[in-house]
């Protein structure tokens, strides 16, 4: 069977007969594959830990006909162990993970942007660089934007109108204009649309600054606007303790 190497996150894994597991991972240049684990709920097996969600690994694979077969693994990141021990880590690593399998759609398609994208945040959940929820929040705004789908925090998303503008609509791709505006669109702070537009971008000072108020009120657009464009509900979401510290906590 033909080999192959890559490194590769772990997203999640489910058990198959009496020892093995199924691994569903996002790779650097192959996309999401799915593999299994064979023997890697043995106690004695040295795999197991290795192919835990959220872990960095370099696997080796031999391609199957349905499912590939993990031949070895070795440990690039441990960012399982140190994300798993901490409750707020945990869940917003979780929700991460979920919507990464979620976007990317197809196995074996390269989604590079993606799985560079999620290294990037996990790394900083494990080293708690910044609060949780706003690590959480601009990692699925940047990941919709890779998808396609990035939303609109000035400018009308409907006309293309100048903006800053007040109002908001998930279904019509962020900012809108009065003109534009349709009955039941929110009305944001404005200090509530510059986070969201920062963490877009990955503006960390203005993200950092942001009062509590602004955050909650980001997070709760954040959380409607992935899953009415992922058209499926990210079960970890509603879990994440976004009272959570970041830097130094």
């Amino acid at each position: 069977m033909p080999l192959y190497r890559d490194d590769a996150i772990v997203l999640r894994t489910h058990k198959l007969g009496e020892a093995d597991r199924i691994v569903t991972m996002l790779t650097r240049h192959h996309g999401k594959v799915r593999a299994v684990a064979k023997g890697v709920r043995r106690t004695t097996s040295r795999l197991g830990a290795r192919v835990e969600p959220f872990m960095l690994v370099d696997v080796q694979l031999y391609e199957g006909r349905n499912l590939d077969i993990v031949s070895q693994v070795e440990t690039r990141e441990p960012y399982a162990r140190l994300i798993a021990s901490d409750y707020a880590l945990y869940t917003a690593a979780t929700a991460m993970v979920e919507a990464a399998d979620k976007l990317v759609d197809h196995e074996k398609e390269p989604a590079y942007p993606q799985y560079r994208l999620l290294h990037g945040a996990l790394g900083v959940l494990s080293r708690r660089e910044h609060e949780v929820g706003l690590v959480l929040d601009s990692f699925l705004l940047r990941s919709l934007a890779i998808a396609g789908y990035a939303p609109s925090f000035d400018d009308c998303a409907n006309c293309g109108a100048g903006g800053p503008h007040r109002s908001f609509v998930v279904a019509g791709g962020g900012a809108v204009c009065e003109d534009c505006r349709t009955p039941g669109a929110a009305a944001p702070a404005p200090e509530t649309m510059r986070l969201l537009a920062a963490l877009l971008e990955g503006s960390w000072a203005v993200a950092d600054a942001a009062a509590g108020r602004h955050r909650r009120e980001a997070a709760g657009l954040v959380a409607a606007y992935t899953q009415f464009h992922l058209e499926r509900r990210i079960r970890a979401l509603p879990l994440v303790d976004r009272e959570a510290g970041g830097a130094g906590a």
